[in-house]
């Protein structure tokens, strides 16, 4: 049986940091409901990017989220995040404005999309959207291959 440890909050932070995505966890129409999902680390507040749409709606209807990160070297050798709280829609200008500069720094790709609305297939606008986890709770595991057995 392979041995699984609590991570510390330092780890948390670490395994965070490194990552970027993740799977997102909220309640569609009433059913739990998982994406994956990018989000950025900042001064130690989890924010996520987004279009509108599905995820945000969910979010606005019930702000209970779950935010799985993993880093996977193998079946043996992983660390695992979880953080639960309540996803909020930053809504003052300086806000998004700040982050919407670290989203820019920490991933140059997205730049383009960023810089234009466009319509998806559905005749939609996108537009942008970024919420902050108010986290009620962090935790992590790890192995490290070692088995008790």
């Amino acid at each position: 049986m392979l041995d699984i440890d609590e991570m510390g909050q330092d780890e948390i932070h670490e395994v965070l940091h490194k990552i970027g995505y993740g799977h997102l966890g909220v309640i569609h129409e009433g059913k739990p409901y998982v994406m994956p999902m990018h989000y950025y680390l900042d001064d130690g507040q989890i924010y996520m990017f987004t279009t509108v749409g599905m995820k945000t709606d969910d979010m606005e209807a019930d702000p209970d989220i779950c935010l799985q990160v993993e880093e996977l070297h193998s079946s043996e050798h992983w660390r695992s995040v979880i953080v639960t709280g309540k996803a909020k829609r930053l809504t003052a200008q300086p806000d998004i404005d700040r982050m919407m500069s670290v989203v820019k720094e920490r991933n140059p790709t997205l730049s383009p999309a960023i810089n234009r609305t466009w319509i998806d297939s559905w005749g939609r606008e996108e537009v942008i959207s970024i919420y902050r986890i108010y986290e009620s709770e962090m935790t992590g595991r790890t192995t490290d291959g070692v088995s008790s057995r």
